[in-house]
């Protein structure tokens, strides 16, 4: 059993997303300074505007004028939270890095929990919520991301992920160095991680406003985790084109012997048929097979930035 570790002895990161939460970014910006202060521990705070078009900006880059453990970066357009999260932690230097909600939902003294747990060894730690006060679609669209994680990454089955979570230093190199052009954070702490956990931790409703994650977005997100982590959407068209393909074999051997054995209205007709059917089938199946080469080729070799920082206060 591993010892545990003493969590004074270490450095820690807190990255927060921040889109559209003016109204209450800035006490969950002072809610951590309070909470890491107080526990006495060495801390950073980087706030990451995902081009916010309310005063969002103002108010994070307000408290890193205040705070000096804060630092706010701007980025130039709403790239996403995933995007986001991959700005800061690129940014942060901690030894442990603790990704989180800029709403409350997500206490800041749950933090702690996060890194006591992370202290027995763990090197990427999920928030697990103890009551999620979330919206059905959302609980819903966890369970399919859940589905799909366990699926490509490999989640276990007992292992409950979020986006309130910790990563130890060397996870967090991993996932920077990936350079995928399409981040997704609790994927690839899952890649790139071997002693994962679950920690309780409180949830709270949302005191201000209401959640940007809508339908759509988690729809997006699982389309980006099949089509930039997984080949099985090719796969199922190749299987698909080479079913179309057996079958036209079959249609075209029926259409022949109904061809000899009677006479056919439209001359030509059925050779006709016959051709269209197979080939059909065959180009479904190489453009799935090929698509799938480039695919790989693209994840291999793309290396342009995800995201644009335009302004930076702090540090």
């Amino acid at each position: 059993m591993t010892a545990q570790l003493d969590r004074g002895s270490f450095t820690y990161s807190i990255v927060i997303p921040v889109y559209n939460s003016a109204g209450i970014v800035g006490e969950t910006v002072d809610r951590v300074v309070s909470v890491f202060r107080e526990a006495g521990l060495r801390f950073e705070v980087i706030l990451v505007n995902d081009g916010s078009p309310d005063d969002s900006w103002s108010v994070i880059s307000e408290r890193a004028a205040q705070h000096p453990e804060v630092v706010a970066l701007d980025l130039m357009r709403n790239y996403g939270q995933h995007y986001a999260n991959m700005a800061g932690l690129t940014e942060a230097s901690g030894d442990y890095v603790i990704t989180m909600d800029d709403d409350l939902q997500n206490p800041p003294d749950q933090a702690l929990v996060l890194i006591d747990a992370a202290m027995a060894g763990h090197d990427v730690v999920f928030g697990k919520f103890d009551q999620k006060k979330a919206a059905g679609f959302r609980r819903i669209g966890s369970k399919l991301i859940g589905m799909i994680n366990r699926r490509i990454f490999g989640q276990p089955a007992d292992l409950v992920v979020s986006n309130f979570r910790i990563l130890r230093r060397d996870v967090v190199d991993r996932i920077v160095a990936s350079r995928t052009a399409y981040p997704y954070i609790t994927g690839q702490a899952l890649m790139y991680s071997g002693a994962r956990a679950n920690a309780l931790v409180r949830h709270e409703p949302r005191p201000v406003g209401k959640s940007n994650y809508n339908l759509v977005r988690i729809l997006r997100l699982v389309v980006t985790i099949l089509f930039s982590y997984s080949s099985w959407p090719l796969r199922a068209a190749a299987v698909l084109g080479f079913t179309i393909s057996g079958l036209s074999f079959l249609l075209g051997g029926f259409l022949v012997v109904r061809g000899l054995a009677t006479d056919s209205v439209v001359p030509g007709w059925t050779s006709l048929m016959v051709l269209l059917s197979l080939f059909a089938g065959f180009i479904i199946a190489l453009l799935s097979m090929i698509g799938e080469y480039v695919v790989r080729t693209l994840n291999t070799v793309s290396t342009d930035e995800w995201f644009h920082v335009v302004q930076r206060v702090g540090r």
